[in-house]
């Protein structure tokens, strides 16, 4: 006996657009693009500093500087070029500059703040002199390391590990239905701690381009995609697709943009000052410039920070799950007295 199988009768039948569907993320797509040239690129047009933090020997000085560079400079007037030099080496002035002689002054800055702070300081000061007819010499007394010469190598792992701990958190967004929550969240857990010790390996020992000691270089950069991760997750969860373009947005294109990594941050404008140190990307690279340079002295609130985008995202996502199980269970609870009638 021989059977044959009969061609299916059902046939799928054309693929209607639901153009409320594509359109979303066509406007989307475009929001962000163009977020991201109209930040990167406004950023790089003209920065210029404000409040640039530096030490200054002596009252005459101090008040010569105040009052031709204005709010340019942050001011701090100190005894002498060692007690200024004492906080650039704290992170706490960018460079401090003292009158050797009557024609001379003696500047010493922090390369490590970044090639654009540092920069910034050494033209305002030789700017300060020929006006004055004095010669500057200059002295740069916390370098970068030899193979982080531009001062950028925080800026791309900290790019890095937000862009790949965002697509992990965006991945498990839309898999829902296939992996439980629980699963979902220890995969962001593990990736976290695995990207952060990959990054630490590879930037820290490997190429020596962050200088940190290394686990002090992991935990940042663990913190920074936990905090990434769980953020997404969240912003994806209680909004739905405009929550991961909103997460975009936030990490990947501001919170990289006004980091202070690329420009530093005295020389950023107000609105970008004002949030550069609270999103992770920010805080994640004062963490890592501050380990490796000024002795981590202000290393703790940045981590700080990171560790509060953390938990928040973690308690925001339980709090979702809890909310829609509830609702799942009075829809039930509802249902049950109907059938029952029926």
């Amino acid at each position: 006996m021989s059977s044959s199988s009969a061609p299916s009768s059902d046939k799928a039948g054309p693929v209607v657009t639901r153009h409320r569907t594509w359109i979303p993320l066509v406007v989307t797509g475009l929001i962000i693009g163009a977020a991201f040239i109209a930040v990167y690129v406004g950023l790089q047009r003209a920065p210029t500093p404000h409040k640039l933090p530096v030490a200054v020997v002596g009252a005459q000085l101090t008040s010569a500087a105040q009052g031709r560079l204005g709010d340019s400079l942050d001011v701090t007037q100190v005894s002498s070029i060692d007690e200024g030099a004492v906080l650039v080496r704290s992170g706490d002035a960018v460079a401090v500059v003292g009158a050797t002689s009557r024609t001379g002054l003696q500047f010493e800055y922090a390369g490590a703040s970044g090639l654009s702070e540092s920069g910034a300081a050494r033209q305002v000061v030789a700017g300060l002199a020929r006006e004055a007819g004095l010669t500057v010499q200059e002295t740069d007394i916390a370098p970068l390391v030899k193979y982080d010469s531009r001062g950028l190598s925080a800026f791309y792992v900290v790019f890095g590990v937000t862009l790949s701990s965002f697509v992990l958190a965006q991945g498990l967004t839309g898999a829902i239905a296939t992996v439980r929550l629980r699963h979902r969240l220890y995969a962001m857990a593990g990736f976290a701690v695995a990207i952060g010790v990959v990054a630490a390996t590879i930037a820290g020992p490997i190429y020596g381009s962050l200088t940190p000691s290394f686990p002090l270089l992991a935990v940042s950069l663990i913190l920074l995609s936990a905090a990434s991760a769980f953020a997404t997750k969240a912003l994806g969860a209680w909004l739905g697709p405009p929550g991961i373009g909103l997460a975009v947005l936030l990490l990947t294109t501001i919170g990289n943009a006004t980091s202070g990594a690329a420009i530093g941050f005295d020389l950023l404008p107000g609105w970008a000052q004002a949030v550069s140190a609270k999103l992770p990307p920010g805080a994640a690279v004062r963490a890592i410039n501050d380990f490796a340079y000024f002795g981590g002295s202000h290393a703790v609130s940045a981590l700080a920070v990171l560790g509060i985008w953390f938990v928040a995202g973690l308690g925001l996502v339980l709090l979702r799950q809890w909310t829609t199980a509830r609702r799942t269970s009075e829809s039930t609870v509802e249902a049950e007295p109907q059938a029952t009638t029926g």
